[in-house]
């Protein structure tokens, strides 16, 4: 066998892994042949990381049976399962499924050698979300997450402040200091939701903001800052100047009372009530907005959201966008009929069950569809006017952010810290991390 095996598998296991892997008869992956990548499948397996669109799943699995004859078993984990330690133990059984979700980089290296390459699909050509790696395109995206300054589109109107020009430190100085200036009127607490709590936020401020650093207002593939930071946890002093002073302004216009130890509910929570006219959240908060807190975003008037980039310096104009996670096609399964079954996944049949009815933003071109969720029009409108950067922090040294980098932007927020002591606290952590 030419791929690789899984490092963390025992070696009995591995002999065992071997003898399973010489055929694609896996438990679960029943066909008409015995060879793998067989096209004439009538039965495939999909495993799926999201247990809330199960329903969805199943109903695309019958829609596809009845068009095609081929059966697709899904088998959603969630609820706290160890989906990567689960799929070990199928390895090592045997039982592997044709296709299984990793979450990123680390994901994908247990399974390196072992995920078919999907770029000759012509949905790969149709996104710029899948998950690439020295094996190939090794993931099919089946939505989009973004990262930018979520924003209430209503009380950026009442302010005069229009979110298509912050696209520069000083257009948000200007925009953030006349929102202050009116917030007995607008009937907000603060103008920024930022909370740094290190514990159990570290996540927000030491991947997710601090991904802007590496990435906001580049290529896709440009991956400058994300390799400066790879050798060595070094940092580009100017840009990361540039952006802690950034993350001062913000720190200048937040919620004081809730920025050093609020928590994520009461971050979403607010913003939902309508308190904030910005939140230093993702677009993942919108599925909260809309079931957990929906009768406070009701009374807030259900508002219009966006999301404007982090630009700390001129001329940002791009959010970082990227699959949340990614279905692999186990290589020696029944490669060609799941590789087909990804790519009805893109037809407009399934992408109207996959956006309307699963509340995926799609990431394909090609999809005419826009999910319900609050955020989907704005990361649409981006994706269109290909204004968006990746998310090279999946790549991030494991643990930086919990670690190293949240707590010394709680420190900041703290004011133990100047910005030119930030700055250094940050260089010395990142090396600290590197180094290990």
């Amino acid at each position: 066998m030419k791929k690789k095996l899984l490092a963390l598998l025992l070696a009995g296991a591995m002999a065992f892994g071997l003898a399973a892997c010489g055929g694609s008869g896996d438990a679960g992956n029943a066909g008409e042949s015995d060879n793998a990548g067989n096209a004439a499948a009538t039965s495939i397996r999909l495993v799926n990381g999201k247990i809330e669109v199960d329903a969805s799943l199943k109903k695309l699995a019958q829609m596809y049976e009845e068009e095609t004859g081929v059966h697709v078993e899904i088998e959603s984990m969630g609820g706290g399962i160890d989906i990567q330690g689960t799929l070990k133990g199928y390895y090592q059984a045997g039982n592997m499924p044709d296709i299984f979700v990793n979450g990123g980089a680390s994901d994908f290296a247990n399974w390196s050698g072992l995920c078919a390459d999907m770029s000759g699909e012509a949905w790969a050509s149709d996104t710029d979300a899948a998950y690439v790696n020295e094996d190939g395109v090794v993931g099919f995206p089946y939505t989009v997450e973004a990262i930018g300054l979520a924003y209430n589109a209503d009380i950026l109107e009442k302010a005069g402040v229009d979110p298509a020009g912050l696209t520069s430190p000083a257009a948000y100085e200007t925009a953030f200091a006349q929102i202050d200036a009116m917030k007995d009127e607008l009937g907000i607490t603060a103008v920024v939701g930022y909370y740094t709590e290190p514990v159990n936020l570290y996540w927000s401020t030491g991947n997710h903001l601090f991904a802007n650093y590496e990435d906001a207002g580049l290529d896709r593939d440009d991956t400058t800052y994300f390799d400066l930071l790879s050798d060595g946890g070094q940092l580009d002093v100017d840009r990361f100047t540039d952006f802690a002073n950034f993350v001062a302004l913000l720190q200048q216009y937040a919620d004081q009372s809730m920025m050093i130890s609020g928590t994520y509910d009461q971050q979403i929570l607010n913003f939902a009530s309508g308190k904030y006219a910005f939140v230093t959240q993702g677009s993942w908060i919108g599925a909260t907005m809309t079931a957990d807190d929906a009768d406070a975003y009701a009374a807030a008037g259900n508002f219009k959201v966006g999301m404007a980039p982090y630009a700390f310096q001129d001329g940002i104009d791009t959010i970082l966008t990227n699959s949340p996670s990614w279905w692999a096609v186990y290589a020696d399964g029944q490669v060609d009929a799941a590789k087909a079954f990804l790519q009805w996944l893109t037809t407009d049949a399934a992408q109207e069950v996959l956006v309307m009815e699963a509340g995926f933003i799609s990431p394909f071109s090609s999809s005419k569809y826009i999910a319900t969720d609050p955020f989907a029009q704005t990361i649409s409108d981006y994706q269109n006017a290909g204004k968006t950067s990746g998310w090279h922090w999946l790549g991030n040294k494991e643990g930086l952010a919990q670690n190293y980098t949240g707590q010394v932007f709680n420190d900041y927020a703290q004011g133990n810290l100047d910005t030119a002591r930030f700055v250094e606290i940050m260089q010395q952590v990142c090396k600290s991390a590197y180094a290990g």
